[in-house]
């Protein structure tokens, strides 16, 4: 599956919210990350981010395109993070 990430926490668990999305996705922009992702490699993401963030306060939104046959992406400005497996 492929998955877009967005999130916006408080600025004490930022980085640590942004390494271990890393581990599994690609950096795109300030607080968003997307890529490929296998079924149990969501499941620890999801985990591992349910153990960082604090629930009252920080808020993570995932989309889950089941196929990107039927996406596209288009920048305008300062492409920012690194490559992209968006198709």
């Amino acid at each position: 599956m492929f998955i877009i990430l967005v999130y916006d926490v408080n600025e004490k668990r930022v980085n640590k919210v942004l390494k271990t999305c890393r581990k599994y996705l690609n950096w795109v922009q300030n607080s968003v990350l997307e890529g490929e992702i296998s079924d149990a490699n969501f499941r620890k993401l999801k985990s591992e981010i349910s153990r960082i963030i604090n629930k009252d306060e920080d808020s993570v939104i995932i989309y889950i395109l089941r196929t990107t046959k039927y996406s596209d992406r288009e920048i305008i400005g300062l492409e920012k993070g690194g490559e992209s497996l968006f198709v």
